[in-house]
C-alpha cells in the first residue's frame, strides 16, 4: 500500500511517501521557524497561512522525488490532532479534497501516536511492548505500549511540558526561538555544579511530571545573576546546563520507575526533545544499566514530520481503518481513545 502522508499539526508542514513494502520513498519538510521567531512563538494565524502556501508544492516535490504519480496512491493520511485547529485543518481539506479527487480512501491520524511509531521508521525498530516517553513542546508523557492503539497512560505533566519549558526558559534569558536546541547549545559550555536546580516530583512516589516550578527557578536564578552584575554569556551557559541537567535527570528517574512498574526493558522515546544529545546519552546509561534497550528516530524525525503520519496511517489503513469525507479535527485527543488494530 502507497500512502500520502501530511502533517500540518503546529510550525512544521510535512509530506511523505510511504509504501508498505519499500519502505519511505520520499519525504519533504518546511519548518516556520524564520516566520515565528520574531514574536518569540508560534503564531496560530500565520501558521495556518503559510500551511496554505507550502502544502501543493511540497506534495509535488515529494511525488517527483519518488518518481510518482498520483493515480498510484492507494491512501492519504493525516494529522487530525491533537495541534492547533486551524493548522489541522489546512491538512485536513487538503487530504480529503485530493482523495475525494483520486478515489481513494483519507484517513486522520493522532499525532502523537505519529511520533511514538516513528522509530520503526529506523533499521532496528522496537518491538512490542515497551514503554513510550513522549516528550515535546506539548506533551510529556509516558505510556504502555503493548500494540498498535493498546496505550496505557502511566503519566504526563500536571503543567508545562519538557519542550515548553525549555523554549520558556529560554526565552527569559533572551534566546532566540525555538530555546530548546539553543539551551541544549549553551549547555554544552557551561561549567557543571555553578548551580544546583531542583528535581521536581522525584523526592514522591508516581509518574507524573510537573516542570513550571522548574521553569520558574530558572527564572529566579537567571534575574540573580543580573541584579548580581552578572548577564554573560557563560551565566546562560551555566544555567542552561544546570536546568537542562534537571530536566533529563527528572525525565530518566521516571522512565526507570515507569520500566519497572510495567515490568519491561524496553523504552521508546519519541517526540523534539527526545532529539537532546544529553538526554540520549542518559537515557542509554539507565538502559545499559538494567540490560535493557532504547528506541528513538533519527534527529530529522524527531520533530514534526510527515514520514511519521504516512507510517502510522498505513498501519491503520491496511487494517481496514478509514473515514468519511467529513473533515474533522480535534486540538485535543487523548491517546487512549484511539481503537487498536
Amino acid at each position: 500500500m502507497l500512502v500520502l502522508g501530511l502533517e500540518t499539526s503546529c510550525d512544521e508542514t510535512g509530506v511523505a511517501l510511504y509504501d508498505s513494502e519499500r519502505g519511505l520513498l520520499a519525504d519533504a519538510l518546511f519548518s516556520q521557524i524564520d516566520l515565528h521567531r520574531a514574536y518569540g512563538g508560534v503564531v496560530p494565524e500565520l501558521a495556518s497561512r503559510d500551511h496554505v502556501k507550502r502544502m501543493l508544492p511540497l506534495i509535488r516535490q515529494v511525488l517527483d522525488e519518488a518518481d510518482c504519480v498520483a493515480t498510484e496512491i492507494d491512501a492519504i493520511a493525516y494529522t487530525a490532532g491533537p495541534g492547533l485547529v486551524g493548522a489541522l485543518l489546512v491538512g485536513a481539506s487538503c487530504a480529503q479534497a485530493l482523495a475525494f479527487a483520486w478515489g481513494i480512501p483519507a484517513l486522520g491520524v493522532h499525532h502523537m501516536e505519529g511520533h511514538l511509531l516513528a522509530p520503526m521508521l529506523e533499521e532496528n525498530p522496537p518491538g512490542f511492548p515497551f514503554v513510550a516517553l513522549l516528550v515535546s513542546g506539548g506533551h510529556t508523557q509516558l505510556v504502555q505500549v503493548d500494540a498498535i492503539g493498546q496505550y496505557t497512560l502511566l503519566g504526563e505533566t500536571l503543567d508545562d511540558a519538557a519542550g515548553e519549558a525549555f523554549d520558556k526558559t529560554a526565552k527569559m534569558m533572551g534566546l532566540n526561538y525555538p530555546g530548546g536546541p539553543e539551551i541544549a547549545r549553551l549547555a554544552e559550555k557551561g561549567v557543571a555544579g555553578r548551580y544546583t536546580f531542583p528535581r521536581p516530583m522525584c523526592d514522591r512516589p508516581g509518574l507524573m511530571f510537573s516542570f513550571s516550578g522548574l521553569k520558574t527557578f530558572a527564572l529566579n536564578t537567571w534575574q540573580q545573576s543580573v541584579s548580581a552584575g552578572d548577564d554573560s554569556e557563560q551565566a546562560r551557559c551555566d544555567i542552561s546546563l544546570a536546568f537542562q541537567q534537571a530536566v533529563v535527570e527528572t525525565l530518566t528517574i521516571k522512565c526507570k520507575r515507569a520500566l519497572k512498574q510495567a515490568g519491561m526493558k524496553r523504552l521508546v522515546i519519541a517526540g523534539g526533545v527526545s532529539a537532546n544529545k544529553a538526554l540520549r546519552l542518559s537515557l542509554e546509561k539507565m538502559l545499559g544499566d538494567l540490560k535493557g534497550d532504547v528506541f528513538y528516530a533519527r534527529p530529522e524525525f524527531c520533530t514534526d514530520n510527515g514520514a511519521m503520519i504516512a507510517f502510522a496511517g498505513c498501519q491503520r489503513l491496511q487494517a481496514g481503518q478509514h473515514e468519511s469525507l467529513a473533515i474533522s479535527v480535534q486540538a485535543r485527543w487523548p491517546m487512549e481513545q484511539l481503537p487498536p488494530l
